[in-house]
């Protein structure tokens, strides 16, 4: 990758920070992807100073220092989503580059550099009824305004389906259907999981299969299979996109 030009931070004896703002009076950032954004530093052969100097001249975050960049990269502290899109501009890199993987609605927008009023007047919501969308974190909107979402975030079916508001019942489904008969929760999941009947009858089984199966080679019973459990959707996911790779 080709290296910019990078600006001299002024002398740090020169620099005096401004405090960051209060933890209550900020938003909370998107999972943040640490090692990511200490990797697109270092290629670009700038320093946490260069970092910094380029967030409080280029961004107007005056409380930005080379501490707070070392913060980040260590995962002790998370930005903020104005302060990870102006570390994007800085990095010269796309905001998405520096996100783990998206949980809200909030998260994948800025994921893919959209300002919610973009979003909202893409998919045909009023702008308040889509700032409150973000604010709990849960999607509304029609069959239309769904494709339209999942079309401009680039969202799959385990996207929508958690930002609809259904991750929980699901994991509660499935869950339920490892412990006891697996083939009276295919269709209650398909309400839920849009898919071919066989495909869910498939991974199902399988779940059953395994947890049963680690249950019997665990010598306390009683702690046995938490573990599967606690991570059951993700393993029912996976097992879908195995199926369908």
């Amino acid at each position: 990758m080709a290296k910019h030009p990078v600006a001299t931070p002024p002398p740090t004896t020169y620099l005096v920070p401004v405090p960051r703002p209060p933890s209550h009076t900020r938003q909370a950032g998107p999972p943040f992807n640490a090692p990511a954004a200490r990797r697109l530093r270092a290629a670009l052969g700038m320093t946490p100073g260069h970092v910094a100097h380029g967030l409080r001249a280029s961004y107007a975050l005056p409380h930005a220092t080379p501490d707070l960049v070392h913060a980040w990269e260590r995962g002790t502290l998370t930005p903020t989503h104005p302060e990870l899109t102006a570390l994007a501009g800085v990095l010269w890199c796309s905001p998405v580059e520096l996100i783990g993987r998206p949980r809200s609605l909030r998260d994948h927008r800025i994921a893919r550099g959209f300002a919610p009023e973009d979003v909202a007047r893409t998919v045909g919501h009023e702008f308040a009824a889509y700032a409150r969308m973000e604010e709990s974190g849960e999607w509304q909107g029609t069959d239309r305004q769904t494709a339209a979402l999942a079309e401009l975030l680039h969202l799959t079916l385990p996207d929508l389906i958690a930002l609809t508001g259904h991750e929980a019942r699901l994991a509660d489904l499935l869950r339920t259907a490892t412990r006891t008969r697996w083939q009276a929760y295919v269709k209650p999941v398909g309400r839920i999981v849009p898919l071919d009947r066989r495909l869910l009858e498939d991974a199902l089984q399988e779940l059953h299969r395994d947890y049963q199966g680690q249950l019997a080679a665990t010598p306390n019973p009683g702690d046995g299979g938490q573990d599967f459990l606690d991570r059951i959707v993700d393993d029912f996911w996976a097992m879908i996109e195995s199926r369908t790779a």
